[in-house]
């Protein structure tokens, strides 16, 4: 096991460990032209080997085309339970790393380490961490021009997103967010149906989620939560990275870091990539000029406990206006339409495209399994269904992503062209529950026109060590 110990090299590292590794060589391809040489496989480190993190390291371990070069994660826990899967699954242990072979690929508990001792011999990084570490540690890729695949949803905060973008286009990196749904027929067949003509002209979508269950979130009885011993297997300084020292309390981890907004960005932050990004792409609604919530209430520091959200969108060109709202909480739901089916249940999650001719309806948090409601308008609809159009995905976001890295399929769907304004009008809704405050938004400049005091939580922050 490559363990590197915490040391004198260390803190010494981490006064110039940033500069080092943005100035770190470059990846063993050119930029701009993904994909090795004919017959080499892509080397890849994964940030994150935990829940989502694992998804990420067995796609590695068992791709022909994938050489797993590093991985990073703070929690040895997480490690433990990766190298246990890795030798139950066996997958790729003719080709790849995978099996007991993952002991044996380098392990690092800093990624800024990883970086500056192993920059050469990466091509590309995933990062499947805590919200707070997809900037630092997907900036710190990109700048050392390293193809990035980051979970949903991009980044925290506005400013974050937008940097990523830029960054990327200036590398020339192939990049990719995890939204699943991205990937799924279902969402192609929302934006086709759309696009036909099907719904008629939409004027408002409802979308609905339950509270975060407690394997996600547990509120806590009192703030500041009481300081705890941090188990000897997490580096707990290093989980925190960018966000402001504090002590160690069982409530922030390892899964329930979501409702606390100086780590996750809530519900919305959650599900809003998913459940969301259907209706967003196929009415092309971009940036909402104003946006607004009813919370159960704002301390600053955890998610409400409910919310009602509402964004309102302009015209865009022929397209009308769009108001979308979104229910959080318990008892928080759209209105039962008049004409929904007495035997049909009504989701814990789902989504409502009104048009004024059909109404499209998505059970469920994801864009798999779209219908128009009622079941009869969709048994009348099957008769003379629109052709598909859009390409489908195979093999999913990650097989998306390295086939582009390697030049051997077109652009991911979720490139960061697309996230970015995606994960742009998901956070100012995060940020409308987080300060109760309705915001007008300049999406040209990036800024809140109607209060200068929420600049801070539009822009780019991080603790001293982390500020890339």
């Amino acid at each position: 096991m490559n363990m590197l110990p915490h040391s004198t090299s260390r803190r010494e590292f981490l006064k110039t460990g940033i500069a080092a590794a943005a100035a770190f060589s470059l990846p063993r391809f050119a930029i701009g032209k993904p994909g090795p040489k004919a017959g080499s496989k892509l080397n890849v480190a994964c940030i994150g080997v935990g829940n989502r993190g694992w998804f990420a390291v067995s796609e590695m371990i068992s791709n022909p085309n994938v050489n797993l070069a590093a991985i990073c994660d703070v929690d040895m826990a997480f490690v433990k339970d990766a190298y246990a899967k890795a030798k139950k699954s066996r997958k790729g242990s003719a080709e790849g790393s995978g099996g007991t072979a993952l002991e044996k690929v380098p392990l690092f508990r800093d990624y800024r380490e990883m970086f500056a001792k192993m920059g050469d011999r990466i091509d590309a990084v995933t990062v499947s961490t805590p919200d707070h570490h997809h900037y630092p540690a997907g900036m710190l890729a990109i700048k050392n021009g390293k193809h990035v695949y980051i979970e949903k949803p991009l980044t925290r905060h506005i400013g974050e997103a937008r940097a990523l973008r830029e960054a990327a286009r200036e590398r020339g990196v192939i990049t990719q967010m995890g939204n699943q749904g991205r990937a799924t027929q279902g969402i192609r067949l929302m934006r086709e149906w759309a696009k036909a003509g099907v719904l008629g002209q939409v004027r408002e979508v409802h979308a609905w989620s339950p509270p975060f269950s407690e394997r996600y979130f547990k509120r806590p009885a009192s703030l500041p939560p009481a300081a705890e011993k941090a188990p000897g297997t997490l580096e707990w300084d290093l989980w925190l990275g960018p966000a402001k020292s504090r002590p160690y309390n069982h409530l922030y981890l390892p899964e329930t870091w979501r409702g606390w907004w100086d780590f996750g960005s809530g519900m919305l932050g959650d599900w809003g990539a998913h459940t969301l990004e259907g209706p967003w792409w196929a009415l092309d609604l971009g940036a909402p000029a104003t946006v607004e919530a009813d919370v159960s209430g704002v301390d600053g520091v955890n998610s409400p406990e409910w919310a009602v959200v509402t964004y309102k969108f302009p015209a865009r060109g022929e397209l009308p206006p769009v108001t979308l709202k979104w229910f959080e909480g318990a008892d928080k739901k759209p209105p039962l339409p008049a004409w929904w089916d007495k035997d049909e249940p009504f989701p814990e999650r789902g989504m409502l495209m009104l048009g004024d001719k059909n109404t499209l309806y998505a059970p469920g948090g994801r864009p798999d399994s779209p219908r128009l409601a009622p079941k009869a308008a969709m048994e009348q609809f099957k008769k003379n269904r629109p052709p598909s159009t859009i390409p489908l995905v195979k093999g999913g976001p990650l097989v998306e992503w390295i086939n582009a890295v390697r030049g051997e399929g077109p652009r991911p769907g979720s490139n960061f062209e697309h996230a970015v304004p995606l994960t742009e009008m998901i956070l100012l809704g995060a940020l409308a529950e987080r300060t109760g405050k309705k915001i007008e938004w300049d999406a040209k400049a990036g800024k809140v026109l109607n209060d200068a005091a929420l600049a801070p939580l539009v822009e780019i922050q991080a603790r001293e060590g982390w500020r890339v």
